[in-house]
């Protein structure tokens, strides 16, 4: 099982071609050929031997970084658009892109042999693999400065706490695997949802120290999608941001207010600009850009992606304007198409499209300005500020909404500040990954709509994504069908 390409420099071994190292598809492809070598050129996802002796190569490891987190991201929005209802994906065909992710047995999804509603997982491993290797690389370099080094470091480290907040987002009280071993059949153990937070925040504060000590420059280019984002110094503003998030998340799973006061402090030292009024200046941001092939399109674009559909009750509560039209949010990121249904009664209809991603080259955001001044808007409320709070509403309802000012006062309820705030999310935020997570962390799934409440295809709303089939057979040593949704 020895391919070799003639025209290859590039010499790859199995266990570096999209294994998580730590995972079962690792051990599963190793398996099957565990002493065989591929000789491939693959700049995706490249292991180089000699990549610490050649820029070039170093280029290629960092492009394939960017390019996996790019290709999971539609994914990934897609799912929580499901589960958080925001969106359908109503093929006429495949009923479970409807029943996998809204109709469970028990309360819960089940693991599924056929890989429905179990993404973010995959795609997140593979790239930690690489960047493994991208780190060992960096280290074993003879060519590189020390400036070099911390900086390729940082950005490395960053994309590592990226991937893990995606797969705790979605995984939650499971937990996940923070491990990566040299050994790719050696199974890495998982740990829980306490420890997972942890590390994704030392591992990106790890990141932000080195990227401080990195100098002027990467030894590398990053993509346009990291425009005015692109210097060590620069892009630890991005580091900041997403250790904000991640801050967040942590405070409302258990890490209470010392990692509120983590979030404030890692926002601070963000690109958070708290005085934007323009459309403009809430999308400044750190974006992944597609285009037409031999590049990737956007997956969501709207041109061609007609199976995507807009849950009918993002309609039905969308704030109103003083002149009672509705909200400019909803005007420009939602539109009519054709009515469609789910096959075999396991939806409802839904008239409603997406306008946020027209294009096949429109960028998908990863952090932009608005996220951030909501975020904000949490942080305050949770430490206290709840006037502070009010005025980032304001901010957001007046100039992204074009909705008159909030009737809260500092008087009000903390509840009805924070319902707020997850009304301006909802809507500044759509399609963008966060409803289903947001609703969790505040412990209000149950007021995610439920399409149909009776009969064989009742829908629940699902608390955690299960992992995939094959991961649990590998962990548990069993064959067959597992219940799930973990090992």
């Amino acid at each position: 099982m020895t391919t070799t390409n003639s025209n290859s420099s590039v010499r790859m071994t199995m266990p570096t071609l999209r294994t998580a190292g730590a995972l079962s598809v690792a051990a599963l492809l190793l398996s099957a050929c565990s002493s065989d070598t591929l000789e491939i050129t693959n700049p995706n996802t490249p292991s180089v031997a000699g990549a610490s002796s050649d820029p070039q190569a170093l280029q290629l490891l960092a492009t394939g970084l960017l390019r996996q987190n790019r290709n999971s991201r539609g994914g990934f929005i897609t799912e929580t658009g499901r589960f958080g209802r925001e969106a359908y994906i109503y093929t006429p065909q495949e009923g479970r892109n409807t029943s996998a992710y809204l109709i469970g047995i028990s309360g819960q999804n089940r693991l599924d042999p056929a890989g429905f509603a179990v993404g973010s997982w995959g795609g997140p491993y593979g790239n930690l693999r690489d960047v493994f290797n991208f780190k060992n690389t960096v280290a074993a370099s003879g060519s590189l400065s020390a400036e070099q080094k911390r900086a390729a470091l940082g950005f490395a480290k960053t994309i590592e706490g990226i991937e893990l907040l995606t797969v705790i987002a979605t995984r939650d009280t499971i937990g996940a695997v923070v491990q990566i071993n040299q050994d790719a059949t050696v199974l890495a153990p998982f740990v829980s949802r306490d420890s997972t937070y942890k590390y994704i925040l030392n591992v990106l504060d790890e990141a932000s120290a080195d990227l401080a000590a990195g100098g002027a420059a990467f030894p590398f280019t990053l993509n346009s999608g990291f425009a005015g984002f692109n210097t060590p110094t620069t892009f630890r503003q991005f580091n900041r941001a997403m250790a904000a998030r991640a801050a967040a998340y942590y405070a409302t799973a258990g890490g209470g207010a010392a990692a509120w006061t983590r979030a404030r402090t890692a926002l601070d030292a963000s690109f958070i600009n708290i005085g934007a009024t323009t459309a403009a200046q809430y999308n400044v941001g750190v974006y992944h850009p597609f285009a037409a092939a031999p590049d990737a399109p956007n997956p969501l674009a709207t041109a061609t992606n007609t199976d995507l559909y807009a849950h009918m009750s993002i309609d039905a509560d969308a704030p109103l304007k003083a002149d009672g039209t509705k909200d400019n949010r909803f005007l420009a990121k939602i539109g009519s198409r054709p009515t469609r249904n789910a096959p075999q009664g396991l939806g409802v209809s839904s008239s409603l499209g997406f306008q946020i991603y027209p294009a096949i080259t429109t960028s998908l955001p990863i952090v932009r300005n608005e996220e951030l001044i909501l975020l904000r808007a949490e942080i305050l409320l949770a430490t206290n500020d709840k006037a502070g709070a009010i005025t980032m509403i304001n901010n957001i309802r007046v100039n992204s909404g074009g909705l008159a000012p909030t009737a809260l006062t500092a008087a009000s309820s903390d509840a009805a500040v924070l319902d707020e705030i997850l009304l301006q999310k909802r809507y500044s935020l759509l399609l963008e990954g966060h409803r289903w997570i947001d609703m969790r962390r505040y412990n209000r799934l149950d007021q995610l709509p439920r399409d149909l409440t009776t009969g064989v295809n009742a829908h629940f709303v699902a608390r955690v994504q299960p992992l995939p089939q094959a991961e649990c057979l590998q962990r548990t040593g069993q064959t067959g069908a597992l219940a799930g949704p973990g090992c």
